[in-house]
């Protein structure tokens, strides 16, 4: 079978397309034969080595979407040829992955694994940080990375629970008009000189430089949920002077420490998809033996929407 690996951190180029061994699976765990695979910023920023670094070569883990093929001892539940969305935590790009059940759901009649890969975990992602935030609908929400995988469900979400002001942060122009169709009420450039009045919440999806930029544009007592791997730094004082908060929100704990919200959260996900209140917008679908295009794509910030990868 394929493997998508990397011997030495960099660019898109230095991803290989190899022939390895078909994995088998353990004590809880599910052989997946994958139909799609999302393609996310964590993922490209690893292959570049930000943030810790593993050893080589190394595998990209991630999100994978697919039939089941196998069936590991005590991985109860499911049965071979059920279609599965789950987290692949090593050896997400290839051809078959080894799962565990739980971070395995089933998907639905309605839907296929190309829209499964792009729905789940993003849309986890945004109803948690939106969760976090504790928002509510006379407040006013802005999404940086609008555009992206989260950003793009996270502003759909707001909208449908009513959250009254919608503001899209996006990087280029010609991205306004993708938000804005999502339901943004306004978008804004990270050039911009000025972004808008300030915000309740900031849900921030990008960090890094626009950090800072991020909490400025926080009204006094407002909160800006940190979801992301850009990293990023904001002196003390300025969330001290403005009675600001910064919340710093990982899926694994979330899904550990809100179980039953998680699973509400997974239930309303499909159903919004379902009803069509809610669109997982597909950038691109690239082959498998073609990932490094996939990561150009994202390292551009060029995508509307998830990027997906097709073995």
């Amino acid at each position: 079978m394929r493997t998508v690996r990397y011997h030495r951190h960099g660019g898109p180029e230095v991803l290989r397309v190899e022939q390895v061994p078909q994995p088998r699976p353990s004590r809880g765990e599910l052989l997946i034969r994958v139909e799609a695979i999302g393609v996310t910023l964590p993922g490209v920023r690893k292959v570049r080595g930000d943030g810790d670094r593993g050893p080589l070569p190394a595998t990209l883990g991630g999100e994978v979407a697919g039939a089941v093929i196998g069936v590991g001892p005590q991985a109860d539940g499911f049965a071979i040829g059920d279609r599965v969305t789950a987290l692949a935590f090593v050896g997400a790009y290839a051809d078959v992955v080894v799962v565990p059940t739980f971070t395995a759901s089933r998907i639905p009649d309605h839907a296929d694994c190309v829209q499964a890969a792009a729905l789940v975990r993003s849309g986890h992602v945004a109803l948690a940080a939106l969760a976090t935030a504790q928002i509510t609908a006379a407040e006013s929400v802005l999404v940086t990375g609008a555009a992206s995988g989260v950003g793009h469900l996270a502003v759909q979400l707001a909208k449908i629970q009513g959250v009254t002001r919608v503001v899209a942060a996006v990087g280029t122009v010609d991205k306004v008009d993708f938000v804005r169709g999502l339901g943004a009420d306004e978008v804004v450039v990270y050039d911009d000189e000025s972004w808008t009045d300030p915000v309740d919440v900031v849900l921030d999806a990008v960090g890094g430089d626009l950090l800072p930029r991020a909490v400025a544009a926080l009204r006094p007592g407002g909160r800006l949920i940190f979801f992301n791997s850009g990293g990023g730094t904001v002196p003390a004082f300025d969330l001290l002077a403005g009675s600001k908060t910064i919340t710093g929100l990982t899926m694994a704990r979330f899904a550990g420490t809100r179980r039953d919200l998680y699973d509400r959260h997974h239930e309303r996900l499909w159903e919004l998809h379902r009803t069509g209140q809610l669109r997982a917008v597909i950038h691109a679908q690239i082959p498998l033996s073609d990932a490094a295009t996939a990561h150009e794509i994202i390292e551009a910030r060029v995508n509307r929407g998830k990027v997906i990868l097709r073995p």
